[in-house]
């Protein structure tokens, strides 16, 4: 690194997914109200440790789910998590699988996404200030590597790479429907990491998917057609792993590095479009909450 202001001091958030409400491996615990230009997030965040490096843990559906996935306030989520001092965010999310070769127990770092969700809010940005981030490599490589590594260190089945079917929920998939996404290509299929990923780069922050399958997709006729209780059943297994995994990868993540290779904080460099001059004072106001940076001018 040429210059120390360029070095990077990771805060670790987590957002945790179905049938993950609490880290409770960090350490100096305190749930705290943050607020937001968007709104309130979905609960209060846990702020700790894990040894010396700071983290921030948000139950996506709030502590006893109570949430759907239409109705999370995807953008009060994130902009809480940056407000925080996130940099850097590990997404775990419950999944149904639509391949044969990834069963239920097996996890999957996602590298692609395909966004069929409708009814939600999908931008910080508006009217009066428009910005177009690109979104071709939506999940920072640099993160899913290190959870790939760390997963098969800890001889979990975990597979690096995979399309996730984003649908809007909170049914799950006619037949047509999941044999259609396989048709596609798609290896996974859940109702929460979009608008969530997103919003993440909008706001600069590196983002990466751990997808946890709780169960085949209705494709599989010879499976059982999916079922709360199973599903649950199978989503408390996946939990565990799911902490073991974050205790693994958080100190190779928590330690000091430089910018991101792969750009994600830096996403709205060329974003912006609308001219100074044009931009609404009272949607920047808001947007200075996760585009500080680049509006700082």
């Amino acid at each position: 690194m040429s210059d120390a202001d360029d070095v990077v001091q990771p805060v670790i958030g987590l957002i945790g997914g179905s049938g993950l409400y609490e880290i409770d491996a960090l350490q100096d615990r305190e749930w705290r109200t943050v607020d937001t230009p968007w709104g309130p997030p979905s609960d209060q965040l846990l702020f700790g440790r894990l040894g010396d490096v700071r983290c921030v843990f948000l139950p996506r559906h709030g502590r006893g789910h109570r949430i759907p996935p239409s109705r999370l306030n995807y953008r009060a989520n994130i902009a809480a998590l940056k407000q925080s001092g996130v940099t850097d965010v590990v997404s775990l999310s419950a999944v149904g699988s639509l391949k044969e070769e990834l069963p239920p127990g097996h996890l999957v770092v996602i590298d692609q996404f395909i966004d069929r969700s409708f009814a939600r809010e999908k931008s910080f940005f508006d009217t009066g200030c428009v910005a177009h981030v690109s979104m071709a490599d939506p999940l920072c490589p640099r993160i899913g590597a290190a959870l790939h590594e760390e997963g098969r260190s800890l001889g979990l089945s975990i597979t690096r790479g995979g399309t996730y079917l984003v649908m809007e929920g909170p049914q799950f998939s006619t037949r047509a429907e999941s044999n259609l996404y396989r048709s596609w290509g798609c290896d996974v299929i859940g109702m929460t990491n979009m608008p969530e990923a997103k919003l993440a780069r909008e706001a600069e922050l590196c983002y990466a998917t751990v997808a946890m399958v709780t169960d085949y997709d209705c494709w599989r006729e010879e499976h059982e057609a999916v079922t709360v209780d199973a599903v649950v059943a199978v989503m408390t297994a996946n939990a565990q792993k799911a902490r073991d995994l974050v205790r693994a990868v958080i100190p190779r993540l928590g330690q000091p590095r430089g910018p991101c290779p792969a750009g994600c904080d830096r996403a709205l460099d060329h974003a912006l479009i609308t001219a100074p001059a044009a931009r609404d004072p009272e949607l920047v106001a808001r947007l200075r909450a996760i585009a500080g940076r680049v509006l700082a001018a």
